[in-house]
């Protein structure tokens, strides 16, 4: 794999300098370009020590605008990261739309590393690159474009390299024991690197191997291939504007001539209509359990806390479906220094910017911590899917993207619980014209809650198709059958109160084994 980069290409001063002007007058124009554009450039930079990373970054700086560039590097994680699972710091990192991310030491660096010096397993290691395979097409299929620079050196040219490093007093101090560690273990670290390479140089983030013996030869493949990539990417972006634009037509055409015909299949029992909506508990029964499970609730998010067990709370449900009241009562439980509730809105500037699920990896807590999402990320297959925010490419792609969302924050020990509160529409309809008859409640009421129960059906199947692909073994649905708020209020907390309980005896029992 990696001879064609021994071949000892070299490109003279001159024939650089005569390609340099033009090159970089590209790439600004390029970069200037991509700021009005809606997607990020990711570059990644791995490789053998030695072999010009730190140099080519510093050189895309140099010719490109360095305010609208990204620049990152990853060394052991800090005890904030530590406390959060692995990708936490990578997508927080993430540059916007418009912007190019300059990565090194990224996620390949620690999967890589540990395979060479047996940390990990092979099959340990294949589990690692199939994470980050997804997690990159998770970035492409949003726009992202990505590119992936293998810099390459032979191992008598890495010595030979890292010799002339430390010689240069300006320079000795990039040569670090680790370097040489790595030069020693060369046929294993290439070993690993070609199965590495293999397995995630994917069409949506091609793996460039780049020989790095001669920095003007590496200088100019990587700068010709990152300008042919932005403006390929243009023109690929452009074709998806106008085919999501004629299939947008399509529907808008479709829906006037009343939609699909009904399927017999509407009429089967759903998971929402299964439920019996005639639960409650009122009075002192209600009292009484309200005050039991919160006691219960409070012991054992002390013992998470001290255990550094930190849970994710996500509620759903109909507009007026009593979420707001139920989270106010489970924090009642909680010390106000250690839960944050994160109401969920339209996205802010900077969060359309980003990847849709940016804005809720920024929020996981740290180790003990708790936090309350007053809606989430399922606004894609909800709302976003309901209203046109998005495509159906989109929206339908979404639920893997949760599930392997929530499974990293599962994996990570974090307890998740999500609930679905539901009302029927009768209800729903008393409770609004409550509101608007309680002077403190009426600002509850907007015109765009009247216009989401007009389309109460639409939100019904979307309901019903998020539960379905969407509720897993490691954090599951839990529908609450909120017609009567009290009966909904016990029953989130019992819940809550059971998923920590059997997380910390989980914790306790792993702990002994």
């Amino acid at each position: 794999m990696f001879e064609a980069a021994e071949l000892g290409r070299k490109i003279s001063r001159e024939d650089f300098d005569a390609i340099a002007p033009a090159l970089r007058t590209e790439l600004l124009a390029l970069q200037q370009q991509l700021r009005e554009a809606d997607f990020p450039v990711i570059v990644l930079f791995a490789g053998v020590d030695g072999a010009g990373k730190n140099e080519t970054v510093n050189l895309l700086n140099e010719w490109m605008d360095p305010r609208w560039i990204v620049t990152r590097a990853y060394g052991p994680p800090s005890d904030e990261e530590r406390e959060r699972p692995e990708y936490w710091r990578y997508w927080r990192d993430l540059p916007p739309k418009g912007k190019v991310g300059l990565f090194m030491s990224s996620w390949y660096h620690h999967p890589l590393i540990d395979r060479v010096t047996d940390k990990i397993t092979a099959p340990e290691l294949d589990e690692q690159l199939e994470r980050i395979v997804h997690f990159e097409k998770t970035l492409a299929d949003e726009g992202a474009l990505i590119l992936k620079f293998w810099m390459h050196l032979s191992e008598k040219g890495q010595k030979k390299r890292l010799k002339s490093l430390e010689k240069d007093p300006l320079t000795a101090w990039q040569v670090t024991k680790q370097d040489w560690q790595h030069w020693e273990m060369y046929d294993k670290f290439i070993s690993t690197a070609e199965r590495l390479i293999m397995q995630t140089s994917k069409g949506h983030a091609p793996w460039q191997i780049v020989e790095g013996a001669d920095p003007r030869y590496r200088s100019a493949v990587v700068l010709q291939t990152l300008k042919e990539a932005i403006t390929k990417h243009f023109a690929a972006r452009d074709a998806v504007k106008k085919v999501n634009a004629e299939i947008k037509d399509k529907a808008k055409a479709k829906a006037k001539k009343g939609g699909a015909e009904p399927s017999v299949l509407a009429s089967q029992p759903s998971i929402l209509s299964s439920l019996d909506m005639t639960l409650s508990l009122e009075g002192p029964d209600y009292n009484k359990a309200l005050q039991e499970q919160r006691a219960r609730l409070a012991h054992l998010y002390h013992v998470a806390k001290q255990k550094g067990v930190s849970t994710a709370l996500v509620f759903e449900g109909w507009d007026a479906a009593g979420k707001g009241g139920t989270i106010r009562r489970l924090t009642n439980a909680l010390n106000a220094r250690d839960y944050q509730v994160i109401p969920i809105a339209a996205p802010t500037e900077e969060e359309r910017a980003q990847h849709y699920l940016w804005r809720f990896w920024r929020h996981i807590a740290r180790a003990g911590r708790v936090t309350v999402f007053d809606r989430s990320w399922y606004g894609r297959v909800l709302v976003e899917r309901v209203e046109g925010f998005c495509t159906e490419e989109a929206w339908r792609r979404a639920y893997g993207e949760i599930v392997d969302f929530e499974k990293q924050i599962t994996d990570h020990g974090i307890v998740m619980c999500k609930f679905w509160l539901h009302i029927t529409a009768e209800e729903q309809l008393a409770r609004f014209n409550a509101r608007g008859e309680i002077e403190y409640k009426k600002w509850k009421l907007t015109d765009e809650d009247w216009r989401n129960r007009e389309q109460w059906g639409v939100y019904e199947q979307a309901v019903n198709d998020m539960v379905e692909r969407t509720s897993t073994t490691n954090a599951p649905w839990t529908l609450v059958e909120a017609n009567s708020k009290s009966y909904a209020r016990v029953k989130v907390m019992r819940t809550v109160a059971d998923a920590l309980e059997a997380a910390l005896g989980k914790a306790g029992k792993k702990k002994k084994d």
